[in-house]
């Protein structure tokens, strides 16, 4: 497996760079492309859940 490089975007991602998964910002849980369902835009980063979504605005 390897980590993918993605480009976030309102309705969905384009994939930068091939890989099966990408890191969550907060808890640096693996995420398989097909489960990935949270991100930012403005920050560019994956969220494992919708906890770690909130973990992160709660510490910004």
């Amino acid at each position: 497996m390897k980590e993918a490089k993605l480009k976030y975007y309102a309705g969905g991602f384009d994939i930068v760079t091939q890989g099966n998964y990408v890191l969550c910002a907060v808890s640096k849980k693996k995420i398989d492309l097909q489960d990935l369902r949270y991100w930012s835009v403005e920050l560019q980063e994956a969220y494992s859940s919708p906890i770690e979504v909130a973990k992160k605005i709660s510490n910004d």
